[in-house]
């Protein structure tokens, strides 16, 4: 085939800039693809991850409801070492913490809780963890350690339950103007809101009278 001379020259002006570009656009055409598929590798990766990670949760959640501690213990060791970075982590760890206290079991119940206060620090539910793991120190009269699991300040919107929870531990510490201290400033973020729990730390208040340490 023959091409007259505009053509030609139009060809061979091809040819140049193909020359000249040719491997870097090749290069980044490569690169995007490249891209592309470790993007959707990655989507397959994290909803697989997710699968099982709602397999073994579903399977704590089964064993927490039966009492079987033990075997929610190792749904939740299997969650923290291989999907430790899924949701479903803190969640069945947070459950498998309940389930050894109500076997009796606190110090793996306190190993559980620290996991997540620990380890997924900036959950949303470390510092309900927090809350718990001062309440079991409280339980195992490790008063000072629990106080530094509920310091000031608290997370927003956890103000009230961690006031609550100083007030307990202050009291058992035989700290009673401090106790009503902590229930009081309880009272004062809970406002309005949750009623049931606003009773329950004016109950406490209450109980202690004119007592002072």
């Amino acid at each position: 085939m023959t091409y007259d001379l505009d053509e030609q020259e139009q060809i061979d002006a091809l040819k140049a800039w193909w020359a000249k570009y040719g491997n870097l656009i090749l290069g980044v055409l490569t690169v995007v693809m490249l891209a592309v598929a470790s993007w959707q590798a990655w989507n397959w990766h994290q909803r697989n991850q997710a699968g099982q990670a709602a397999g073994y949760f579903e399977a704590l959640q089964n064993a927490a409801r039966q009492g079987n501690a033990a075997q929610a213990g190792s749904a939740s060791a299997t969650l923290r070492s291989e999907f430790g970075k899924t949701a479903y982590a803190p969640r069945g760890t947070l459950l498998a913490a309940q389930a050894f206290l109500d076997a009796g079991d606190a110090e793996r119940a306190r190993s559980e809780l620290q996991w997540i206060v620990t380890e997924r620090k900036d959950d949303p539910l470390a510092p309900v963890a927090r809350v718990r793991l001062a309440g079991v120190l409280l339980d195992m009269q490790k008063f000072d350690e629990a106080l530094g699991y509920v310091a000031d300040p608290a997370p927003q919107g956890f103000e009230a339950l961690y006031a609550d929870r100083r007030g307990d531990i202050l009291y058992a510490q035989g700290k009673k103007a401090e106790a009503r201290t902590a229930w009081q400033a309880a009272l004062n973020s809970f406002g309005e809101r949750n009623s049931q729990l606003r009773s329950v730390v004016q109950l406490k208040i209450d109980a202690l009278g004119g007592a002072s340490d």
